[in-house]
């Protein structure tokens, strides 16, 4: 089992790339680190860091430079972070790590990017009403896809052993912007409708696909409306639920739900034929749904974490199809919630599958080295591929330690 650390630029500039390196590998046994080439907005607490305690994140920007001849002639080009001024820091980290006899995995967040977002409002999701969400890129967007496509051939061109694609479906309509309000309360149910994409071209090719847009449409719209209004909605308690959803707008719903998982699947494909063309690098898609379950508490309840996979248009066996494996988090403090969760990827996944597990040695999911060996011990029981450790510059450097001791527990 390959143990890789998730890692920022910013850290590697900071503490020093040899510094970082030595560290993964001395303190937490490690053989791969996953760099940030592309994130998201956030503001980050940094224990450790000796620059900055607190950081406000590039948002949407790419940690490397990327190749303009890749994206020549593309409507969305890539946003260059401030630290790529001096150097390239994906190559240093390549050369660095390569030293040391490490791999280097290129970790991207793909549709979730404000910052193309913001720049491209047509690219993005819009909802029943036509209100663009520009904190994530639409995954049937030819303008994205094609992006999408560019940026991760050239991710593969600098000789990555993998890249791991976070937010490659549909987000939820509340995922991922700064201050968001509603003081209008808003059930799960409605939240749900009101994050689903009605763009043109999500309509356009699901309505190809066979599906009544303009009834799933006026539905939401009408529910939506009532609700805002004060008045009753007869779906406004509903549970969320495939089975109750896809009977809604006269069965149009569970039809458009269908769909638009074929439109993420294709994305996966596109992706990794483009990636294929370059070189041997490993396209892993990313399954979010243990962190919408347990990323706060480490406590989720409820279902197994990939049963809620269809929520973001992610039919997990076709995507595992598409690519080179699948990564899941297992963010959760207790054990055997976690080898539920996996027992459910088990059943969904073909067999085979190349599995990635992330892994966070740190509260809410740890308290103590024991809940870390615990955790090792059964991924190594199921036979991960890799298992991913969340995250080196929002830990304390004694977690990596944990992560160690339960390598070396295990033989």
């Amino acid at each position: 089992m390959q143990t890789s650390v998730f890692v920022f630029a910013y850290d590697l500039v900071d503490e020093g790339y040899g510094h970082v390196l030595d560290t993964i590998r001395d303190r937490a046994g490690a053989t791969a680190v996953n760099l940030a080439c592309s994130y998201h907005h956030a503001r980050d607490v940094f224990p450790h860091n000796p620059r900055r305690k607190v950081r406000f994140l590039e948002g949407g920007a790419c940690f490397f430079r990327p190749d303009p001849a890749r994206y020549a002639g593309l409507k969305i080009q890539p946003i260059r972070s401030r630290l790529t001024d001096d150097h390239d820091p994906l190559s240093r980290c390549i050369e660095e790590a390569e030293r040391r006899g490490m791999a280097v995995r290129a970790w991207t967040t793909n549709l979730h990017n404000t910052g193309l977002g913001s720049q491209y409002p047509d690219c993005a999701l819009q909802n029943a009403f036509g209100d663009p969400y520009i904190t994530c890129l639409c995954p049937a967007n030819p303008h994205a896809r094609a992006y999408l496509c560019a940026l991760s051939a050239d991710l593969a061109s600098r000789g990555v052993q993998a890249i791991l694609l976070e937010s490659i479906g549909y987000h939820s309509f509340d995922h991922g912007y700064h201050h968001e309000r509603s003081f209008v309360p808003l059930s799960p149910i409605i939240r749900f409708l009101l994050g689903l994409c009605f763009c043109p071209h999500c309509t356009a090719q699901l309505t190809a696909r066979g599906v009544d847009m303009e009834r799933v449409q006026r539905f939401v719209q009408g529910e939506v409306e009532r609700v805002f209004n004060g008045e009753t909605s007869a779906v406004e308690h509903m549970p969320v639920e495939r089975s109750t959803l896809a009977a809604l707008a006269d069965g149009e719903l569970g039809n458009m739900l269908e769909q638009r998982c074929a439109v993420v699947t294709s994305l996966v494909t596109e992706i990794t034929e483009a990636v294929s063309a370059v070189g041997s690098t490993q396209v892993i898609a990313m399954d979010m749904s243990g962190a919408a379950v347990g990323y706060a508490t480490g406590m989720p309840v409820g279902d197994p974490a990939p049963l809620r996979a269809w929520e973001d248009g992610l039919d997990l066996p076709a995507v595992a199809s598409a690519c080179h494996g699948i990564a899941v988090l297992a963010y959760a403090r207790d054990v055997n919630r976690v080898r539920a969760d996996l027992d459910a990827y088990t059943n969904l996944l073909p067999d085979g599958v190349n599995l990635t597990v992330g892994v966070r040695p740190m509260p809410p999911d740890c308290y103590d080295a024991g809940e870390m060996t615990a955790k090792v011990a059964l991924l190594r029981e199921r036979g991960v591929a890799s298992m991913d450790v969340y995250h080196y510059g929002l830990m304390r450097l004694h977690h990596l330690d944990w992560v160690g001791q339960a390598l070396r527990a295990q033989g």
